[in-house]
């Protein structure tokens, strides 16, 4: 299939995990992919493994907590392929390890979190929305989180970041829709990333797995499999 036939997308986060798998089904389906990530070394490889596969991908370094570097991006993307039709903005998360319940919590973690997960957002979407509308309309595509759906006993401020990201999908979709931008957000549960790898112990995603409907941790195509609908 090729239902993003002629399409360029800017995917932040998008060299490991669900970002990765984004990038890479979307390249699959016929659209043009602006990967975006902290380590440049590891955006060219991604932009490469898709490049390799019969792609179309870029790869370049993004600091998403600065204005002026996810700006870059988006105007990179532009320059080179022409235009915009998608933004991903996929980069977040937070350090479990300071996020704690709210005594606990480390507040600068919290300002960090914050900006990581919905600054980014708000400026992706700021730096995209005059070429989404140029371009006679597009989509906006964020990631959210369950942890913005309902509390939990740890990480509140990535809850609380997640939170504000899904209202700020619905801000979007309402203020832009008119112009033909479409904004949507996927609120992934546990997925088997590398981040969650390397941040849970073994027991902990055991107890997971333990509390599924189903009995697998889901993998990232899954997400992806949304971002591309």
């Amino acid at each position: 299939m090729n239902r993003l036939e002629n399409k360029i997308a800017v995917i932040t986060g998008g060299a490991s995990g669900i970002g990765l798998a984004a990038a890479t089904m979307m390249a699959a389906e016929g659209a043009t992919v602006v990967i975006g990530d902290l380590e440049q070394d590891k955006a060219a490889a991604a932009a490469e493994q898709i490049t390799a596969a019969g792609g179309r991908a870029l790869g370049l370094a993004v600091n998403a907590m600065e204005e002026e570097s996810l700006n870059a991006l988006v105007e990179a993307a532009v320059t080179e392929f022409g235009g915009l039709h998608i933004m991903c903005n996929h980069v977040g998360g937070s350090n479990p390890r300071k996020d704690l319940d709210l005594l606990r919590m480390d507040m600068d973690e919290f300002d960090r979190t914050m900006a990581l997960n919905v600054r980014s957002t708000v400026v992706g979407s700021r730096a995209a929305l005059p070429h989404l509308i140029a371009a006679g309309g597009g989509s906006i595509i964020n990631t959210a989180s369950v942890a913005g759906l309902s509390g939990d006993f740890l990480q509140a401020a990535y809850g609380t970041a997640k939170a504000a990201v899904i209202r700020l999908t619905q801000y979007i979709a309402t203020q832009y829709g008119a112009q033909h931008v479409r904004c949507n957000a996927v609120a992934p549960g546990a997925i088997m990333t590398p981040a969650l790898q390397n941040n849970l112990s073994t027991e902990v995603i055991e107890g997971i797995r333990g509390h599924n409907s189903l009995p697998f941790i889901g993998a990232p195509e899954d997400i992806a499999s949304a971002m591309v609908f």
